[in-house]
């Protein structure tokens, strides 16, 4: 994960039975987005952002050069909060498409829909 991202979103990945780490837990915090996904592909991760202008650049000339990656999530800040209430929908949002093929795409995530009863709180 990008190194926006808290400590306790991976925990709750991991808990959750998904592969997670974050830049910061790698010990690459404040390295370039270039080298954040380089790790990633060498480790096998798919990398997760809401930086999608770079990352989405970077994966497409991975791609370009004849070289694959393990996929890019991204999380848009319009629809994910990194605040403590947001860790359980950007979890679930994660975990809905954990089985996809993630390999070679960008993704974006969604949001579960608000129920008809959270909409009237």
């Amino acid at each position: 994960m990008d190194e926006m991202y808290p400590r306790a979103l991976s925990e709750r990945l991991r808990d959750n039975g998904i592969d997670a780490t974050t830049a910061i837990e790698l010990g690459l915090a404040g390295r370039s987005d270039s080298d954040l996904f380089a790790a990633t592909v060498h480790d096998g991760y798919t990398l997760l952002t809401e930086n999608v202008t770079d990352f989405a650049q970077i994966a497409a000339e991975h791609l370009s050069a004849g070289r694959h990656h393990p996929g890019v999530l991204v999380a848009l800040s319009s629809r994910f909060s990194r605040r403590p209430a947001g860790i359980a929908p950007l979890a679930a949002a994660i975990h809905r498409i954990a089985d996809q093929q993630l390999a070679d795409r960008v993704t974006y995530l969604e949001a579960e829909p608000e129920t008809e009863s959270a909409r009237r709180r």
